[in-house]
């Protein structure tokens, strides 16, 4: 029985190595879609329109009565 608790053991073990997580392609390509995304929400929030949308909506929070 223990001989057989130790090959399913092996043989788990074996599985779970096999695809171990990302390979470093991946990581390259995920780090270069978050950096692309970063820059596309920078470039929107730092447009005019949403840039004075946003200062329209900090001066009335800052004004509001409490």
């Amino acid at each position: 029985m223990r001989e057989k608790a130790g090959e399913l053991r092996a043989l788990l073990r074996e599985r779970c190595r096999r695809d171990a997580g990302m390979v470093t392609s991946e990581y390259a390509m995920g780090i270069v879609a978050a950096v692309g995304f970063a820059l596309l929400l920078y470039e929107v929030v730092t447009s005019g329109q949403v840039k004075a949308e946003l200062q329209s909506i900090v001066k009335q929070a800052l004004s509001a009565r409490m």
